[in-house]
């Protein structure tokens, strides 16, 4: 095993889960997971209680959470976007232009990845690209298919085109997290004059909820498990928002009886791909999907046993998140859309290396875009003009207890995968207690929670008279939050 000189600067690694929620690592409060890697970050570093995506999408908060902007200033809304914007500048290119070897494993997804993604100025000197694990649009161009090739595997056999919402996956050791792992070790073992960041982008734990078998089977059939978020009440609720964007258009009951379970086959060859089924097994469900995590920290840990090994770990900056949530059955919905509520827009955030205290856990209201500018102060790199986000090292790394007084969450137009045709821009503010919604796009729909009071968002206070003064206030704030999200564009060389 090689041994590393410590560089000046601290080496990078950025794990991203794909559409995991902030609710799922047993060091932060789930006893129903086992997620000892993940639990292990959290035991060396700062884990952030309330950090929130700036899109529930995967491009738009990709690109915030890489530019360090709000999409209203990057104008990175939508999946399936042609070409990402020359004038939007990555943090991994501005890390790669101060010295730093960058390499990316898995997703990028800046662009259209429905054919080989068009690549920005990104600053990656590797670039082993899979978007998704099930298919190969272009020929030759899924790194994990590459992998599996060279192991003597046909992976057009191993996939089907379309996928069921819930199956059994290939087995562990073929997984695309067991080549994300080897690849990353590959990367960190490689000679080189100075720093590296590496960027790590699985597709896991997005639907379809496909575990390994080896996985799942601790799971079952998800007995045991804590029902989804659901009450009656909630496909009422949810009918008002039949004409919202979403993938999950008609909230149904997860919790399905004996009976409705035993009759709840997946036709074999049920292509679904996107788009989620009428009725569901809310606790099947949530098993895969714990499975899936639980497959994804076991292979994080092979990465954070090489860094040990190699006695890089003590100089290395790790970072733990995701780029949104995933409904999993709560209030009756499935997968993702222009929905706000906690399941969706709130996602872990785990920081530990130098400059990070360690084994705390912040209550301070943070957002993804505040990342990329804690990277660069914590690299020793300056922050353009142009971020919008705030470092965390001038606040809770200090001892602070707070950073920012409220968190957006920006949609416009941003799914693709929806039935519902009809547009839909809306946004929501947070300060931790209350949490404002505007459909801006459906006049006079909106919600307002409590979450201190009702943190399950059970009871709507929207067109409750009794918060008509609250609304109006929190309006105005939502208002002048919004405004700040804008950029104001090229710098200003004149007063005229």
């Amino acid at each position: 095993m090689t041994q590393f000189q410590q560089n000046p600067r601290p080496n990078i690694l950025w794990f991203c889960a794909d559409q995991m929620r902030h609710d799922t690592i047993s060091a932060l409060g789930n006893a129903e997971i086992r997620t000892p890697n993940i639990d292990r970050l959290a035991a060396r570093g700062m884990s952030f209680d309330n950090c929130y995506v700036q899109n529930q999408i995967c491009t738009p908060s990709r690109a915030s959470f890489l530019t360090g902007r709000y999409p209203a200033a990057h104008r990175v809304y939508r999946n399936g976007n042609a070409y990402f914007p020359e004038t939007e500048r990555l943090v991994t290119k501005t890390l790669a232009d101060a010295g730093y070897d960058c390499g990316l494993i898995g997703k990028l997804h800046l662009s259209t990845a429905t054919r080989l993604e068009a690549r920005p100025d990104d600053g990656y000197r590797m670039f082993d690209w899979c978007q998704n694990p099930g298919w190969e649009k272009v020929q030759g161009s899924n790194g994990y298919w590459h992998w599996l090739r060279d192991k003597g595997l046909r992976p057009e056999d191993m996939f089907p085109g379309k996928p069921p919402y819930l199956s059994i996956g290939v087995p562990a050791e073929l997984h695309q997290a067991a080549w994300i792992a080897d690849r990353a070790i590959n990367f960190v073992e490689e000679a080189r004059d100075g720093p590296w960041m590496l960027s790590l982008n699985p597709f896991d734990p997005h639907p379809p909820f496909n575990p390994p078998p080896e996985a799942m089977a601790r799971f079952r059939d998800g007995g045991g498990l804590t029902p989804p978020l659901f009450r009656d009440s909630d496909i009422a609720h949810q009918a008002r928002f039949a004409d919202v964007r979403s993938q999950k258009r008609r909230a149904v009951n997860p919790m399905l009886s004996a009976v409705a379970r035993a009759a709840h086959v997946i036709p074999e060859g049920d292509e679904r791909g996107a788009r989620p089924p009428e009725e569901f097994d809310g606790m099947a469900v949530k098993a895969a999907y714990y499975a899936m995590i639980e497959n994804l920290d076991h292979q994080f840990g092979r990465i954070l046993d090489h860094l040990e090994s190699s006695g890089q770990i003590d100089n290395t900056v790790i970072i733990f998140t995701s780029d949104h949530g995933e409904m999993l059955g709560d209030h009756g919905l499935l997968y993702k859309g222009c929905r706000f509520f906690e399941g969706l827009v709130h996602v872990p955030l785990i920081i530990a290396g130098p400059g990070v205290p360690r084994g705390q856990r912040s209550q301070a209201m943070v957002e993804s875009i505040d990342i990329a500018p804690t990277l660069l102060n914590l690299a020793g790199i300056d922050i353009s003009d142009t971020i919008q986000g705030q470092s965390l090292t001038g606040t809770v790394f200090a001892g602070a207890a707070a950073h920012k007084d409220t968190v957006v969450t920006d949609f416009n137009d941003s799914l693709g995968s929806s039935e519902v045709t009809q547009d839909t821009r809306a946004s929501m503010t947070c300060d931790g207690r209350y949490k404002l919604v505007v459909y801006h796009s459906h006049p006079g729909l909106g919600e307002l929670f409590d979450l201190r009071e009702d943190p399950g968002e059970f009871h709507c206070l929207w067109r409750d008279p009794g918060y008509a003064g609250l609304k109006s206030d929190l309006i105005a704030r939502h208002l002048d939050r919004m405004m700040g999200t804008l950029d104001a564009g090229p710098p200003r060389v004149a007063p005229a």
